[in-house]
């Protein structure tokens, strides 16, 4: 299991108002087929989802729903020699992308896009918006991550 799951999870119990989770789940769950993504994994009871559609090169793409947010997580890459170099161009492409950014997670050692959506009013539009800018980045950027990895 991805350790972002339970990260996720210890976020959602903080956040989550139980009578909450249910409506909001399916309405996501509703927005991810609409969107033809397919649901590999989901936990109703810890309002997890891992999606994917790979012809939008998402993969494994983790959504929390944890009220009063919405929040994704794509693995990116694992960083093997932390360099100032691939920070640096990671913080300038932050720039470029219209939705979510690039984070490392708590050991500075994977890199990974997150957003997070504001879940009470959240439309279809919106969260396209957000899973279109992930998919636009993995096109765009490919080829830089790539080389990232190998570092």
């Amino acid at each position: 299991m991805h350790r972002y799951y339970f990260v996720l999870l210890n976020l959602r119990n903080h956040l989550q108002k139980p009578t909450q989770m249910k409506n909001h789940f399916n309405i996501t769950r509703d927005y991810l087929l609409e969107l033809n993504f397919n649901i590999v994994k989901e936990n109703r009871a810890d309002g997890i989802m891992v999606v994917e559609k790979e012809d939008f090169g998402i993969k494994n793409l983790i959504l929390g729903v944890s009220p009063p947010i919405l929040i994704m997580e794509q693995f990116i890459f694992s960083v093997h020699n932390q360099s100032e170099k691939i920070f640096r161009n990671l913080l300038q492409k932050n720039r470029d992308i219209i939705h979510g950014a690039f984070v490392l997670d708590e050991t500075a050692n994977r890199v990974i896009f997150r957003d997070t959506l504001q879940i009470e009013n959240m439309d279809l539009n919106e969260f396209e918006a957000s899973l279109n800018s992930l998919s636009l980045l993995m096109s765009e950027y490919s080829d830089q991550i790539i080389e990232f990895s190998k570092y």
